[in-house]
């Protein structure tokens, strides 16, 4: 029996979906069906995140911030986040601009931060719940070039943002939107925002980003998001509805821009994720534990101010600490370091009971083994690690510097994989199965019980990105690769993709607004 099984297989007969590779088949739509992807899912955590240190080594790390905090500080360079943070009771030198904060004053503060909110989209049914064991996926972010095998890489334009934009809407295992998903260059600095903000709120329904480069695009920024949700601005303030990724100059240096981002995002009780970016041996020390008490020190100064500005305010636990090739200087991502580096700032957010972001990323300047396995690394620590918000999720290429289209295919099935993984497995009567092994006894198969019959569709995760088929039938039909395979699925998702609905008024009054604000000049782009 077990060799006609495996005959079977060799022949593409046995679990192969008809002898396509899993999820697609031929059709008209660029000669296959449309492409099977797995639902939207508000997804939950089930399993306990591993702790890589001990409770006692938190505590350590945490004594070693507050004495960075206490005794060396940390320099705020906007002279409105000096006055607030003095008049809440910090040390504030402005000869230096060096802001001491005392352990009583940093936990004072750090604690009225939410332990868990929601996250309103334009879709109530694509609202995200951040903190506790819920998880959320979003787009790259912030890539100054794209790239795809047929076009190469090349600077970030106006098409290629678009087309990651409806990439985003067409895959339900993006939540969010955590920036731009590339920079598009061509587009005027002045006006950027205001054309990437609106094509965010017409082309998709889900959450977005903004950036924190000056006052003028963070109010633009938080106008567009509550245009787009037809909403009044007491129900904005009552309803988080926009994120900004605010990044600590490191070492200890929080710039104009961001702080101004901090204080106009919380004012208004937007969701700040403060994210100190620490690479180990060049923006904070070399050992994995002295880049982790910066970068907690650096976090924790942030989650104060912002809660110092209105108490309450949203905000998330940014962890993005890794390490450099110390031949070269490079960034290095999905190293055995980042991954533990992940696992414990997991740990620390949730000692200070604030939710955790945490990012899919790699160093590879292709899509090939390197950017899978530094992604997978990567994914698992922050997976493991408790994270509630992931940066970078789909398309992360060349330590950042690149937004890959097929990178970005592959990692939604990594990701898609990633939450079937987060299912909880049934254990009944039923799915223990007693009686069809009974009808099978030794020596059968369970190809034909009415157990598998009546399962067998939904019984696996099927990948779209895998090709199982066996050696000669893929030999044949061209031995396509995988980087091949999700260039041809990129297309497609394009070609599927439907411009979510709106409300003609909201869509009048959102281009009436950005018509108006490009008229008078946008925002300043001298910085």
């Amino acid at each position: 029996m077990l060799d006609t099984i495996k005959a079977e297989a060799s022949n593409g007969r046995a679990g192969r979906r008809g002898g396509r590779r899993a999820g697609r088949g031929e059709g008209n739509n660029g000669g296959h069906n449309k492409i099977i992807q797995s639902p939207w899912r508000n997804l939950i955590n089930t399993y306990e995140p591993i702790k890589v240190v001990s409770d006692e080594a938190i505590e350590r790390i945490h004594d070693a911030s507050i004495k960075i905090l206490e005794e060396i500080g940390m320099n705020f360079l906007l002279p409105e986040a000096r006055s607030i943070l003095k008049e809440a009771g910090a040390e504030v030198d402005e000869t230096t601009t060096r802001v001491r904060i005392s352990r009583e004053l940093v936990m004072k503060y750090v604690n009225k931060a939410p332990s868990e909110f929601t996250l309103h989209a334009r879709n109530p049914n694509h609202n995200l719940r951040i903190g506790g064991k819920n998880v959320n996926f979003s787009t790259v972010a912030s890539a100054p070039n794209a790239g795809d095998v047929e076009g190469g890489r090349r600077s970030g334009n106006y098409e290629d943002f678009m087309k990651f934009v409806k990439l985003g809407q067409y895959f339900n295992t993006i939540h969010f939107f955590g920036g731009y998903p590339v920079e598009p260059t061509d587009v005027p600095a002045s006006i950027r925002h205001l054309d990437c903000l609106r094509d965010f709120t017409l082309f998709s329904d889900k959450v977005y980003t903004c950036y924190s480069l000056g006052l003028e695009r963070n109010r633009d920024a938080l106008e567009i998001a509550r245009i787009g949700r037809g909403i009044s601005h007491d129900q904005f303030e009552q309803e988080p509805s926009l994120t900004t990724i605010i990044n600590a100059n490191s070492p200890l240096i929080y710039d104009e821009h961001m702080l101004t981002g901090i204080i106009e995002m919380s004012r208004r009780n937007q969701v700040v994720v403060l994210t100190p970016f620490t690479l180990a041996g060049a923006m904070s020390p070399v050992t994995v534990a002295g880049a982790i008490a910066q970068q907690n020190a650096e976090a924790l100064a942030g989650i104060a101010f912002a809660q110092m500005v209105r108490e309450g305010a949203p905000v998330v636990y940014g962890g993005f600490t890794s390490n450099v090739d110390m031949k070269t200087g490079s960034p290095a991502f999905g190293t055995p370091e980042y991954t533990r580096a992940a696992q414990i700032s997991g740990q620390l957010a949730r000692h200070y009971g604030v939710p955790f972001r945490s990012s899919n990323v790699n160093a590879s300047n292709c899509v090939d083994v390197q950017a899978t396995y530094e992604s997978q690394m990567a994914l698992w620590g922050a997976i493991m690690g408790g994270t509630n918000y992931l940066m970078h999720g789909a398309g992360w290429l060349e330590g950042g510097l690149c937004a890959s289209f097929e990178k970005f295919v592959v990692d939604v099935d990594m990701l898609q994989q990633m939450a079937e993984y987060l299912q909880p497995i049934e254990v009944s009567e039923e799915t223990l199965a007693f009686e069809a092994m009974e009808d099978v006894g030794p020596g059968g198969h369970f190809f034909g019980t009415a157990h598998t019959q009546a399962r067998y569709k939904d019984a696996f995760y099927s990948p779209f990105m895998s090709d199982w088929r066996n050696f000669e039938t893929w030999r044949d039909a061209g031995r396509v690769d995988t980087t091949t395979r999700a260039s041809e699925i990129y297309k497609q998702a394009l070609n599927e993709y439907e411009k979510p609905a709106i409300d003609p008024a909201i869509e009048k009054e959102l281009n009436a607004f950005v018509d108006r604000r490009k008229a008078e000049g946008g925002a300043p782009s001298d910085f």
